[in-house]
């Protein structure tokens, strides 16, 4: 990833977070980077106690050797297997929510407008009830599995882009 695409993803990610937390209507803590290379996520605790996060990163981004990749983000709820956070000292937590994972594949322009619509997608899932779920400020196509709530979306114009490139 070339420094202004790190620049750019790293600035979106800090608002988005920013945001998210005030948003929530429960705790969220965020991590700082680590050696690791890994970037910061978000973290809350759900009704029943699971530890769920979010992660905020380039889907792809041009490089040095690709300048014209296209610059998607990918916004994940409780992917990438590994990532453990931490929680506070007395916080009961009953493990990591590996019921429910999510993807929203966009571009860096679309990904603030989705804040209220992630919010509304984590309140819905945590209260199982999808009639609490807003509509989204874009277009988006889903892949949606065989039970109840689907959890892969990509923006129409971050669909396109990635479908039209010929770099990857």
């Amino acid at each position: 990833m070339n420094p202004e695409a790190k620049h750019i993803v790293s600035e979106l990610r800090r608002e988005f977070y920013s945001n998210f937390v005030a948003s929530m209507n429960m705790p969220v803590t965020i991590t700082g980077t680590s050696y690791s290379n890994n970037s910061p996520i978000a973290s809350w605790m759900d009704h029943r106690e699971r530890l769920n996060y979010i992660n905020v990163y380039a889907y792809t981004a041009p490089d040095e050797f690709f300048p014209f990749r296209p610059f998607i983000l990918r916004l994940a709820i409780n992917k990438s297997a590994g990532r453990i956070t931490t929680f506070r000292k007395g916080q009961v937590c009953r493990g990591l929510n590996l019921m429910w994972d999510f993807e929203l594949t966009v571009l860096p322009k679309e990904i603030l407008d989705f804040l209220p619509w992630i919010v509304s997608l984590v309140e819905a899932h945590d209260k199982g009830s999808p009639l609490l779920l807003q509509s989204p400020p874009h277009s988006f196509e889903l892949e949606v599995p065989e039970v109840a709530f689907f959890n892969n979306a990509w923006t129409q114009k971050a669909w396109l882009l990635a479908a039209n490139s010929t770099i990857f």
